[in-house]
């Protein structure tokens, strides 16, 4: 965080930046590991009593949605790679 005085760190774009990097040398593996991981972690805290998140997509529901969509979207594309 920045206080007075001090410049913004955009510490969470070399977060996303790494992240990108481990799905570009990972492929669909890591799509369907990170969906996976955050659907977990959005289950867990819906079943705690979360319903508003700071996701751009604020209702955890729509957020278990999207990351339900995305490991499905990633066990598609791992599929593909062994058929191929």
């Amino acid at each position: 965080m920045s206080g007075p005085g001090q410049p913004y760190d955009p510490l969470r774009l070399c977060v996303y930046a790494t992240v990108a990097l481990i799905a570009w040398v990972a492929g669909p593996l890591a799509v369907v590991a990170f969906a996976a991981l955050g659907f977990a972690g959005y289950w867990r805290a819906r079943r705690a009593g979360l319903t508003r998140s700071r996701c751009v997509l604020r209702d955890t529901r729509l957020v278990l949605g999207y990351l339900g969509a995305l490991a499905l979207a990633g066990v598609a594309g791992v599929a593909w790679h062994i058929a191929t």
